[in-house]
């Protein structure tokens, strides 16, 4: 019996159908048994992460279905690079878009400052300064960052316009060119104010001229202290009348004293939120270390751990079944110091901030439907979104998948995943690495998705997010800015 049309779909190991319709069914995932027969359903496949090899052969199929396969072997992927204008519109992205019009607001105000057409700035510098800095802590700020998210995810939820969701998601991916902009800037007014202490140093005590500068120079534990010692300083000495006024109601009254309140604040609530937890390692590879924490997590989470409670902390993507669960799970890659620590002396306990930081996949409830795509461990940041919801399709290429992140996370993918919304490429069993774009596009029109998001390197997010631009796919890939 033949298969009805809409099953001849692509395959990603045995190549492109040509049908040219979308299709709401089984994609490139195609696990196939010796004794499957066309007319079995779905639902009789084997577990998504058990990957035939090379050696394995499809059975017979009906003349229409097997008329539409092609070869079998990986692509050949494209060396030509995206026009430069798609490069363009990729590096001038939210991020740098957000910076540019950041420093160019402030650099417009520090001018007018300098030139004496706008005196506000002169008499209040030290509000431009730390108004900046506060901004910038609260732009990487794990509370505030989950108020933006929660607001956005509550209030716009599939039934606004597309573009208007994509527009929310890419705000907040980066809102990183928000906190780079008004770092700087308040970096640049904090000059401006030491510049200008230093040009009419006589009417200055020498207190206020000391702090100024070591404000300038400092970067360490000890800066929140100064700020503030550079706050009262600034707003207790009266230029005027060249005395000290030590009223506390009128620094109270002061927008910088508010500026630096907030900062201090912001910059305290996650570390109240700090604990020691007990944790299982599971070493699946030398590559990778799976480390189970207690209690479930909401999708698109970032946990940060660390050996010890103040210094070095690393951020990981959080795998979750859901808030009921009763554990979630970090893929930690063997890439430096602290990761092959964990590999070589595996832990009992490790140091996290309860209060996770939102990523861009938590808007992926913005969608009705989408696509995640990951490479190797950039699966710790996407298989929760897919886990959690159905209207979601995985995307997962990787080498030895099964061996090197063991079963653990194959237990999580064959029990959460039907096999009709998701494709796992293991370039070692198949070859090679599959051509990326040509199955992102496949799965993207059968599946009816309305963004893709990406987690993989430098050059393989390059290359899809290029790709994803010239073929009008809205999509959203790796950032590297935190």
């Amino acid at each position: 019996m033949d298969l009805p049309p809409r099953f001849t779909i692509d395959d990603a190991e045995k190549g492109t159908s040509d049908q040219g319709y979308p299709v709401a069914v089984t994609l490139p995932m195609v696990y196939s048994k010796p004794s499957l027969s066309a007319t079995e359903t779905l639902s009789s496949l084997p577990a998504p992460h058990a990957l035939p090899t090379p050696s394995e052969k499809h059975p017979s199929l009906p003349p229409p279905f097997k008329r539409n396969l092609v070869s079998s072997s990986p692509a050949k992927r494209l060396k030509k690079r995206a026009s430069r204008w798609i490069r363009f519109q990729l590096w001038f992205n939210t991020y740098r878009k957000f910076f540019t019009f950041v420093m160019a607001m402030n650099l417009s105000g520090i001018a007018l400052a300098i030139f004496n057409v706008w005196s506000y700035p002169r008499k209040y510098t030290g509000a431009f300064v730390l108004g900046n800095l506060l901004t910038a802590i609260l732009m990487r700020n794990e509370l505030f960052g989950r108020f933006l998210y929660l607001t956005v995810n509550t209030l716009f939820a599939k039934w606004t316009p597309l573009p208007f969701r994509l527009a929310c998601t890419s705000v907040l991916q980066h809102l990183g060119g928000i906190h780079s902009g008004c770092a700087t800037s308040g970096f640049l007014w904090l000059i401006f104010r030491v510049v200008t202490i230093l040009i009419h140093h006589k009417n200055n005590h020498d207190a206020v001229l000391k702090y100024s500068p070591q404000r300038v120079r400092k970067a360490s534990p000890l800066h929140g202290l100064v700020t503030w010692i550079f706050v009262v300083l600034g707003d207790s000495y009266d230029l005027e009348t060249h005395s000290w006024n030590p009223d506390g109601f009128h620094i109270v009254r002061q927008q910088d004293f508010w500026f630096a309140f907030g900062m201090t604040v912001f910059v305290i609530i996650p570390w109240f939120t700090i604990r020691e937890v007990k944790v299982d390692v599971e070493i699946p590879s030398p590559k990778v270390a799976i480390i189970r924490f207690e209690r479930g997590m909401q999708q698109g989470l970032l946990a940060r751990i660390s050996r010890g409670s103040i210094m070095e902390y690393h951020a990981f993507g959080i795998i979750s079944e859901g808030i009921h669960s009763k554990e979630h799970y970090l893929i930690c890659g063997v890439q430096g110091d602290f990761t092959r620590s964990l590999v070589e002396n595996p832990p009992t306990h490790l140091w996290t901030r309860q209060l996770k930081f939102a990523g861009v996949s938590n808007t992926s409830t913005l969608y009705k439907k989408g696509i995640r795509v990951c490479t190797g461990t950039g699966l710790g940041a996407a298989l929760s979104t897919c886990l959690q919801n159905p209207n979601w399709y995985l995307i997962w290429i990787g080498s030895d998948q099964e061996k090197t992140f063991g079963p653990t996370i194959s237990r999580l993918i064959s029990k959460n995943l039907e096999p009709e919304r998701v494709t796992l490429w293991d370039s070692k069993q198949r070859g090679g690495r599959p051509d990326t774009m040509k199955l992102i596009k496949e799965v993207y029109d059968s599946w009816g998705a309305e963004v893709v998001f990406i987690t993989s390197n430098l050059q393989g997010n390059t290359e899809m997010m290029e790709g994803c631009k010239e073929a009008g796919i809205p999509a959203f890939g790796t950032l590297w800015d935190f």
